[in-house]
């Protein structure tokens, strides 16, 4: 017999959501929010496990349908430095640091679909509900690999999502391959002669090569790249000199490197390698190049991300699911566990008037609560109802 699902109201939902706003916490930070996650996850009667990367958290449960696939439902829990700009009655009460990204939602929401998941587990097979830390720069979802995530807890698929703004409420956006860039990042420190402004010949000028720099590192993209593989090179910061009539010896710049294929990827930076070295030997200058590769391209399986969009059309209704956005640029570390089994991650529209991510404005938006638990609820059902996952 099936038993009747429980659903949290949205009082709830939001009460949670609130909380996790009110008390933002920044990458391996999360102690007070992964000790209210396993607090309530406990509550719920699941199998909780704390401490994977520091303050990452699994609960486990198994479905009263017997044996059947294992999967996982990821939800991010840090917040950002940004001080925030809201004056509602949840904003932030630490000065500096803000959810503006919605991982407050995103909790809370897989913390409704956990709840009522438990009081009627009617399926076949395990669903791992992961929390996971420092998702923002500083790859949490490494992190918990590295620290056994799929071999202490076996998983045949696992499934994320993320708000979106600029989508209406009750809408959705499934891609079937590419989702989110792969991003690196790079510091750079040019070391040339400084010497006085009004006599540059006597020096070796680091500020005029950076500025070349500058404006031919993007051109590796635009003169060098097929036009139908989107990649960016952004450089985001640049420090020189601190007076009117000295050339500066050291020019420091750093920025961000985007892209969906891997092997663009490195073609890129073996370029940027090149563009540094022949612009130093021109100028006559020394550098210091920290190329970091940081995040992989999010790449969906296709045909789990087909049963994602059934199941979100099931819930929010015909013609509310997305199929033809362009990936973004900006990228997720649920690439890393999307590269250890299949993998889908959803967008959920935010409202078409909500802050962007990472604005001091930001807020996540509440309605999207019982929708993100609905469908997260109704995937299970749907993946688990046979004891089979898609092939």
């Amino acid at each position: 017999m099936m038993n009747t699902i429980k659903w949290p109201g949205q009082q709830e939902l939001q009460a949670w959501r609130h909380d996790f706003h009110r008390h933002p916490e920044t990458a391996f930070q999360e102690h007070r929010t992964s000790a209210r996650v396993a607090e309530l996850l406990k509550s719920f009667g699941l199998d909780v496990h704390t401490g994977l990367a520091g303050t990452g958290v699994v609960a486990v449960l198994k479905g009263n349908m017997g044996a059947g696939p294992s999967i996982g439902l990821r939800a991010d829990m840090d917040a950002l430095n940004v001080t925030e700009l809201n004056q509602c009655e949840h904003a932030s009460t630490h000065a500096g640091r803000m959810h503006a990204c919605g991982h407050d939602g995103h909790t809370s929401m897989l913390l409704g679909a956990a709840q009522a998941l438990a009081s009627a587990p009617d399926f076949a097979g395990t669903v791992h509900f992961i929390f996971q830390p420092a998702e923002e720069n500083e790859g949490g979802a490494r992190a918990m690999i590295e620290a056994g995530l799929f071999k202490r807890f076996p998983m045949d698929a696992v499934y994320s999502m993320h708000n979106w703004p600029g989508l209406p409420v009750g809408t959705a956006a499934v891609h079937s391959t590419a989702v989110m860039a792969a991003f690196d990042i790079f510091d750079l420190t040019l070391t040339g002669k400084g010497c006085h402004a009004a006599m540059p010949h006597l020096g070796k000028d680091a500020l005029l090569a950076a500025c070349q720099l500058v404006t031919h590192l993007p051109a590796l993209i635009a003169r060098e790249q097929e036009v139908h593989k989107p990649a960016v090179v952004s450089v985001t910061s640049f420090n020189a000199g601190d007076t009117y009539n000295v050339m500066p010896e050291v020019i420091k710049l750093r920025g961000t490197v985007r892209c969906f294929d891997m092997p663009q990827r490195a073609r890129i930076e073996q370029r940027f390698r090149d563009a540094i070295s022949a612009t130093c030997a021109l100028h006559g200058l020394e550098a210091h190049l920290d190329y970091r590769v940081s995040y992989p391209a999010t790449i969906n399986n296709p045909q789990h991300a087909e049963v994602c969009a059934e199941v979100l059309t099931s819930v929010l209704g015909e013609g509310k699911v997305r199929r033809d956005m362009v990936p973004s640029m900006a990228s997720e570390d649920f690439a890393f566990m999307a590269q250890e089994c299949p993998g889908v991650y959803i967008w959920l529209g935010n409202g078409e008037d909500s802050a962007s991510l990472h604005n001091p404005k930001y807020d996540f938006n509440d309605a999207n609560l019982p929708l993100g638990m609905r469908y997260w609820v109704a995937l299970v059902g749907a993946l688990l109802k046979d004891g089979k996952l898609p092939a």
